[in-house]
């Protein structure tokens, strides 16, 4: 999945920011970069051997959650396997729970907030291609942030594409895909997801 974007490229002579930087300031990169792989790398063996441990290593896996992630709330649970790009750019709150096959591809920002559920198998997507065949082919690309906000239910298999907001208390319907924000305190099905309900907030 991605997000369907005009994206020129851009010279590399007109901006002297390592690919790196072009990638964590939102703007065009190129991935095929050796600052850019050896930093996925490590998050990626990192994250291998978060998700080679048991249910009953939960010390150990919250060590490894603290070194892999931005941030990681109290009492929340990621349960493995968890893929992430980098793991660096994904921040999640408090009392939070994830359940297994987590996809946060992290090339821009990820924002989780407190008392979030997230079942099983959801994407969180901020990587972005260009439609034009020219940049995509020179493999420039982008990424736009991602932010879920408190006591949001994601059901299974939810996508969420990038650039998306997701409102407090919100719930999405399991397979929904997310392309647009949605609202605090509704109910979202569908692809893409529509609203359906409005929820009482207490």
């Amino acid at each position: 999945m991605c997000t369907l974007v005009r994206m020129t490229a851009p010279s590399a002579a007109d901006d002297p920011r390592t690919m790196r930087e072009r990638m964590l300031a939102g703007d065009p990169y190129i991935a095929d970069d050796p600052e850019i792989g050896e930093a996925s790398a490590a998050a990626l063996d990192l994250a291998a051997v978060y998700n080679a441990t048991s249910a009953r290593q939960r010390a150990l896996r919250r060590q490894l959650l603290e070194q892999l992630l931005g941030a990681v709330g109290e009492d929340t649970e990621i349960r493995p396997p968890l893929y992430v790009d980098y793991g660096s750019n994904l921040r999640i709150g408090a009392r939070s729970f994830a359940n297994v096959g987590l996809v946060a591809l992290d090339v821009a920002a990820i924002t989780i907030g407190d008392d979030v559920q997230i079942g099983p198998n959801v994407q969180l997507l901020t990587p972005t291609h260009p439609v034009e065949p020219g940049p995509r082919r020179q493999k420039w690309e982008a990424a736009e942030p991602i932010t879920i906000g408190d006591n949001v239910w994601l059901g299974g298999g939810v996508v969420v594409l990038p650039g998306v907001t997701i409102g407090a208390d919100t719930v999405v319907g399991a397979g929904s895909v997310v392309t647009r924000d949605l609202p605090a305190g509704v109910v979202a099905v569908g692809n893409p997801a529509r609203v359906v309900r409005t929820l009482e907030r207490g």
